[in-house]
């Protein structure tokens, strides 16, 4: 059974490990750099309050998290949150991304959002079966949006009105 709740410092290292596997596994960010607990504690400073972070645990280990992240500093964005959902290797396409994304539109909205939008690589197609079933939508593709293994990548900018 997957429990879902908000995440607490003492999380900081299961979500630096499966963070650090979405870069490794280069299928889910176009961050390339390892990242360390100094900045995950950063990071997860700016994730209080409406800008939340859910873990999704099983038998007491975190296995995935999701975050609710600024899309933009203008306040003409404040509804608009930008989402990003990792899940640990060994439990990816078993249905924790789509509980932790049904958690975090919940959220959302009690928070004043009123529309997500997320980045991901057009050949991400676990990632994008998720968001499709969650009835988001493609909005375009940005082409040679960043570079991977010396390689341009395009990223697909998808979004759902809540």
């Amino acid at each position: 059974m997957i429990i879902l709740r908000h995440a607490t410092e003492v999380d900081l290292g299961s979500i630096l490990i499966i963070y650090n596997q979405g870069i490794e596994d280069r299928i889910a960010t176009l961050e390339t750099v390892i990242k360390d607990e100094a900045y995950m504690s950063e990071w997860f400073n700016k994730h209080q309050g409406r800008y939340s972070v859910l873990v999704a645990e099983q038998n007491d280990q975190v296995v995935g998290w999701a975050s609710i992240n600024s899309y933009s500093s203008r306040s003409a964005y404040d509804g608009v949150g930008d989402l990003s959902i990792y899940i640990h290797r060994d439990h990816r396409g078993k249905g924790v991304g789509k509980q932790l994304l049904q958690k975090l539109e919940q959220i959302g909205m009690q928070n004043n959002f009123y529309k997500f939008v997320l980045f991901t690589f057009p050949f991400n197609t676990l990632g994008q079966s998720l968001y499709h079933n969650a009835g988001y939508r493609e909005v375009g593709v940005f082409q040679n949006q960043g570079i991977l293994e010396g390689e341009f990548v395009d990223v697909m900018a998808m979004e759902k009105l809540l």
